[in-house]
């Protein structure tokens, strides 16, 4: 089972340059998308690439938003976390398979200067509980806005108390994610420096002045069915560049049919 995790920056404008060729060449079982800036009505894909999708727009147009598109159909989907001032924004999609759940986000920014850091951590709370009660194991992807470490970085000291890398951000994800699941990249790549997004300004992909803010994780009991996972950073058409997650899924669910 082949999975990936992409914040798009904009369905429509990503669709123009190539969206559809880029995951036919992935061969996926299931893509996940973040800040698609788009309406269901806007949204157009493929049916021989994906047959089943589900959008979760922001109600404000042109805003946030997140999309999962699966050849497998979702024994069930929800959107957002139940609580009424956070999900005006799209920004949580919920899909039940056989045996675990998948589980995209697109966390939001705590803005410049922080003065969205109240709502952030109320977030992080939030989406730690919505992942917790599933009552199963969960994969998890998609931007969450926050680079944990100096791996994570190019340029720590420019990075301090900014946005996504603040110590509250920081905190905020340590206390509410990493104790219930793996963070699968740093799990099997613990000393590698390679990041998921970059600024558009000062060239900084050409200098490789990037962040690691897009994650897959794990509950710990699928850890051994994760093969690989691979930064995609060389697939352009966004800011964020795409992660491809390898899941044994059909030897999970024999291992767990024991």
């Amino acid at each position: 089972m082949r999975l990936l995790t992409w914040n798009i920056n904009g369905y429509r404008a990503i669709q123009k340059k190539g969206l559809e060729d880029i995951l036919g060449m992935l061969d996926l079982s299931v893509a996940c998308f973040q800040e698609i800036k788009a309406l269901p009505e806007q949204i157009e894909m493929d049916p021989y690439l994906f047959d089943q999708v589900f959008i979760n727009s922001a109600k404000r147009k042109g805003y946030s938003g997140t999309m999962i598109a699966s050849i497998i159909k979702p024994k069930q989907v929800t959107y957002g976390l139940g609580v009424e001032e956070l999900d005006q924004e799209g920004r949580v999609i919920t899909a039940i398979f056989d045996g675990f759940a998948l589980v995209t986000v697109y966390t939001p920014n705590a803005q410049d200067g922080l003065k969205r850091i109240e709502f952030r951590q109320q977030w992080d709370e939030a989406f730690g509980q919505h992942l917790r009660r599933l009552g199963c194991p969960v994969l998890v992807c998609g931007d969450f806005n926050v680079a944990r470490t100096e791996l994570d970085i190019y340029n720590e000291a420019a990075g301090k108390n900014s946005p996504g890398y603040s110590i509250q951000e920081r905190q905020g994800f340590e206390a509410h994610l990493i104790p219930y699941f793996k963070d699968v990249f740093r799990e099997l790549h613990p000393q590698t420096r390679q990041y998921t997004w970059w600024s558009y300004y000062s060239r900084a992909r050409e200098r490789n002045d990037g962040w690691r803010i897009d994650y897959w994780l794990a509950s710990p009991e699928l850890m051994p069915y994760i093969r690989e996972i691979t930064i995609l950073d060389d697939i352009y058409g966004s800011d964020h560049c795409p992660i491809l997650l390898d899941f044994d899924e059909v030897a999970f669910r024999k291992a767990n049919q024991q």
